[in-house]
């Protein structure tokens, strides 16, 4: 019986002990608005080396969510990257209300910091506000330093918030002179290599080209009609329409900024993501180098013309062949078998409202704007002369505290008192679904299911307001009759793809349910590290099956 007992604990142990075969480099690749639907609806147009490839050759989960919200970028990316949700990192926006300096504050802005790279550019920023520790933070940590972090972006925080802590670089798009900039929290100057890159000028060679279809309009099947009403329109454009002729329209759209609306921005940033690979030698030893690579362009051109545009399918058949650049590439620099990729969205996004709207399909907009006059008059006849509510931002309403100050022995109370007045009002309002006082998510388990777990996961609580709208499936806030946004709750802004693929990859999919924050558990577990420190997520079980 004890030889057994002794046979089984050393079996154990010794499955235990077996050697982590680590890739040499991890690619994370961040699509910016990416929905799941559009592997599926754009498949006939896609190539078999790029996203068919991951998916062919890695493994693909379907049914992928975010499972908080705000569902917007910074969140998004700190959420994939540290494994948690804003109620642990700490990013609950892009842009958020900071109760003590009582102003709008970016997510990734540091003043502490200058631009490194363009003397005007927007680079003093830094990871500061970020609460907990990335994977990439924990591969710095458990290599002594030895692995190479590389982020970039064309949003600084799509480059930031990944890098972590520890980066090495970070580098993102100045729309002002075209080059890729960075901060002094990461250096004092530019390497020689980026340097050198920015000195080609290749933003200026974009902008002079013409940005045509792939294919013929008419075999744009799968997308709504090129002229559309539910599309912006560039200025100096009589219409959102093909082609798109950017030397002359550069000059009455902010030139260099015009970039970003175009799939030249993803040839740009895959340029530069292969320089890196190559100039910084990453993946050429044993120790694992990490590589982030965030694509914000399809973002910033869905907002204006929404998921069913012809901008969008043309815009992710040619991302599609930069998928296929980069991995030909990696196959020749790292070697095919030493690298691992995982491709996911920082978000998805919802139809243009006016489109469901016209579709008679309910949907709607609130004003922000007009809903803090009017709750402010409602809540003045209850508290005559007092100025109670501070901010709304992020559907997130903040109480100026300071308002019952003079009263400290009912202050608790009226407060109370104040958030079911507002309550009762919220539903009252039409477009509201439901709404969550700071006491009611405080006192959530950061578990629980429905909306009150996704709103209670996306609340920091020494960050976030003290009351939490949630807006019925469709509507949002601010007038979107052309172009569109994301941010909520349900599925059409929560279902992303992750495709993993590469060394430690199983081929196969899943529809089992998971969540954008198994990402950074599952690539500890493949490289032997630890989990971030705030990771509330599980590693993903179908890609260790078959080790079992």
């Amino acid at each position: 019986m004890k030889k057994v007992c002794w046979i089984l604990l050393f079996g154990s142990f010794a499955g235990f002990a077996q050697p982590v075969e680590r890739p040499r480099l991890v690619v994370g690749i961040m699509v910016d608005q990416m929905r799941m639907e559009y592997l599926s609806r754009f498949e006939p147009k896609l190539g078999e080396q790029g996203f068919k490839r991951l998916m062919r050759e890695g493994f693909t989960l379907r049914n992928a969510h975010y499972n908080y919200m705000p569902t917007v970028t910074g969140p998004g990316h700190a959420s994939v990257y540290t494994g948690t949700t804003p109620a642990v990192h700490g990013i609950i926006g892009n842009e958020f209300y900071d109760k003590f300096s009582k102003k709008m504050v970016n997510c990734v802005e540091d003043p502490s910091h200058k631009p490194i790279g363009s003397e005007a550019g927007n680079g003093d920023v830094s990871p500061w506000r970020l609460l907990s520790t990335t994977i990439t933070d924990e591969l710095k940590l458990f290599t002594q330093k030895r692995a190479k972090v590389i982020s970039m972006s064309i949003k600084d925080r799509g480059a930031v918030l990944p890098g972590g802590h520890m980066a090495d670089a970070a580098y993102w798009y100045d729309s002002k002179t075209g080059r890729f900039i960075t901060s002094t929290y990461y250096v004092a100057q530019l390497p020689a290599w980026a340097d050198k890159f920015n000195k080609l000028n290749k933003a200026d060679t974009y902008l002079n080209q013409t940005w045509t279809t792939s294919l013929p309009l008419e075999k744009y099947v799968e997308s709504g009609p090129d002229a559309s009403p539910y599309e912006r329109k560039f200025s100096g454009k009589s219409s959102a329409t093909f082609p798109y002729n950017l030397k002359e329209l550069r000059a009455k759209n902010g030139n260099f900024d015009l970039l970003v609306y175009t799939p030249f921005a993803n040839d740009y940033l895959t340029e530069f993501a292969l320089q890196a690979v190559t100039e910084e030698r990453l993946g050429a030893d044993e120790v694992t180098d990490f590589l982030c690579i965030s694509y914000s362009t399809p973002d910033i051109m869905g907002h204006a013309v929404g998921p069913n545009a012809v901008e969008i399918e043309d815009m992710y058949m040619k991302l599609d062949k930069n998928m296929e650049q980069l991995l030909a590439a990696l196959d020749k620099q790292v070697g095919a078998g030493n690298y691992t990729v995982f491709l996911t969205a920082d978000h998805a996004v919802a139809d243009v409202p006016q489109y469901l709207k016209d579709q008679r399909i309910p949907a709607g907009t609130l004003n922000a704007e007009n809903l803090k006059v009017r709750l402010a008059d409602f809540l003045a006849a209850h508290y005559p002369g007092k100025k109670l509510i501070e901010n709304i931002s992020n559907e997130q309403i903040f109480l100026n505290h300071q308002a019952f100050a003079d009263e400290p022995r009912t202050a608790g109370v009226d407060l109370l008192i104040v958030k079911e007045l507002i309550g009762k009002f919220l539903m009252e309002t039409e477009g509201v679904h439901t709404y969550f006082t700071e006491s009611q998510l405080r006192q959530s388990d950061f578990g629980e299911a429905g909306i009150k777990g996704i709103v209670g996961r996306g609340f920091h609580h020494k960050r976030s307001g003290d009351v939490a709208v949630v807006l019925e499936p469709g509507w949002f806030t601010s007038g979107w009759v052309q172009g569109t946004t994301h941010g909520a709750p349900w599925t059409y802004d929560t279902h992303v793809p992750i495709l993993f693929f590469g060394k430690g990859i199983p081929q196969g999919s899943s529809v089992r349910y998971h969540t954008i924050t198994d990402i950074a558990p599952t690539l500890s577990m493949l490289l032997g590290i630890k989990f971030p420190n705030g990771c509330s997520g599980q590693p993903i079980e179908e890609l260790f099956e078959k080790q079992r």
